[in-house]
């Protein structure tokens, strides 16, 4: 085992080293965009792999869900550290044309990356963990009968997170009522999430969960020289991700550009994927070990920290930038956008009250995602033309999603009643004890 494990530390940290040495030396400037794209994208692979790794050993000494809290903020910290640049120029240049499109811009890399978690990570994934488990066992697999019925499986103990989530999305309908990103919409998004983290932390350790490979390797130092690990593996895997994914996503947009793509689509779709890239890899990997529950809890624990922390802290950098409080604007059109992406939020928790996917239901999911996004770009390249606006498409997608959801949440209002219950009475339990959770050396 130690000589796979090291070999395997390795092997991702040699897929980092380049880019170390590039970054490092200041050399990015000078390389061709395809190099800078293969060197930055090589990074973030083996920083993935670090990530997962530190996560998966830190998981013997604190409850799952907030290791994997952990490692959702890392992988998606690029997200934040583009979007927070955008609400940055929008403060700098506001009242100008630049803050206005800066401001919008904000708005549409944020919804960009939401939509592309679920679109492409929630129903994707669930794809792949099936797909997967017709070579191999995985308990997170529910063979069903009926066309396209197998599922994906949840862990019970997901329900916390789909409440807050939840809740985030309901607040998430009201944000373009208020005329832009405010104090209020900070207040309650941003106390959401630190309210969350409370409580998982007030969850229980479980040590004696089985880990193979690498995890199981580092897990057998004693307690200090873990710990002193993990911390590691974070700081030297967030830290390259951080560096390396804006060049990725920069490189890409430029690629696209260069061969027609415009450049407004591709700050909204192709940035936030390539930002995403750390967390879809650390999942697959996940998935791929049959570890599928931890690898959609991770998902999950991804969008809650984006629907909540992203949208919330946006209106604190633009404050900041424009040297007083104010709230961050945008037009008609991101205010469809951001109804868009609560709509889908809305219809994807739907689909998880019951705590399983099917094959059928991650095909919608996808099939839906798709088509907006490729009716979009038709339309920008003049190739589809439709008798209704943009903004009155973004809200015809908007009302699909929300009578998919409104349906299946009335069908299994029963297993909604069930999953509030249930986690009030968490919340309940983590702020009335004064005990500690319990860790293992």
């Amino acid at each position: 085992m130690r000589r796979q494990a090291l070999t395997a530390l390795g092997g991702a940290a040699a897929l980092t080293l380049p880019w170390v040495v590039t970054y490092l030396s200041g050399m990015t400037h000078g390389l061709a965009t395809g190099t800078v794209v293969l060197v930055s994208g090589l990074s973030v692979l083996g920083a993935s792999f670090l990530l997962a790794w530190g996560a998966e050993t830190a998981e013997k000494d604190v409850p799952r869900a907030f290791a994997i809290a952990v490692l959702a903020v890392l992988a998606v910290a690029p997200e934040y550290a583009v979007d927070a640049l955008y609400a940055w120029n929008a403060g700098v240049h506001a009242g100008t044309a630049r803050g206005v499109e800066a401001g919008n811009l904000a708005v549409a890399n944020m919804t960009g990356a939401n939509r592309i978690l679920i679109g492409i990570g929630w129903a994707g994934i669930a794809l792949f963990t099936v797909y997967r488990a017709g070579s191999g066992d995985d308990p997170a697999v529910a063979r069903r009968d009926g066309f396209l019925a197998d599922a994906v499986t949840l862990d019970r103990d997901i329900g916390l997170e789909i409440v807050f989530l939840f809740l985030a999305t309901l607040w998430a309908f009201l944000v373009p009522l208020g005329g832009g990103i405010d104090v209020l919409d900070m207040a309650f998004l941003v106390g959401l999430y630190v309210a969350y983290i409370a409580v998982v932390l007030k969850g229980d350790v479980d040590p004696d969960e089985a880990h193979v490979g690498v995890p199981a390797y580092l897990q057998r130092f004693p307690k200090p020289y873990r710990a002193a690990t993990v911390i590691g593996l974070f700081a030297y895997s967030g830290l390259l991700i951080f560096t390396a994914v804006e060049p990725f996503a920069h490189g890409l947009e430029q690629l696209g550009q260069n061969v027609g793509v415009p450049s407004f689509f591709m700050i909204q779709w192709i940035a936030p994927l390539a930002s995403e890239s750390p967390e879809l890899i650390v999942v697959v990997y996940l998935v791929n070990k049959a570890r599928s529950t931890a690898g959609f809890n991770a998902l999950i624990s991804s969008k809650l920290n984006q629907w909540t922390l992203l949208i919330g802290t946006l209106v604190v950098v633009y404050s900041i930038a424009l040297g007083q409080y104010g709230a961050l604007p945008f037009d008609q059109k991101q205010s469809g956008e951001i109804w868009l992406t609560a709509a889908q939020s809305f219809f994807a928790i739907s689909l998880l009250i019951n705590f399983e996917i099917s094959v059928r239901e991650a095909i919608v999911l996808l099939v839906l995602f798709l088509a907006q996004v490729l009716s979009e770009f038709l339309l920008i390249r003049g190739l589809l033309e439709l008798p209704i606006s943009d903004y009155q498409l973004l809200l015809a997608f908007a009302g699909v999603y929300i009578l998919l959801g409104t349906a299946l949440f009335v069908g299994r209002r029963k297993a909604l009643g069930n999953i509030v219950r249930d986690s009030a009475g968490t919340v309940n339990d983590a702020f009335s004890s004064n005990g500690e959770p319990q860790g293992a050396d």
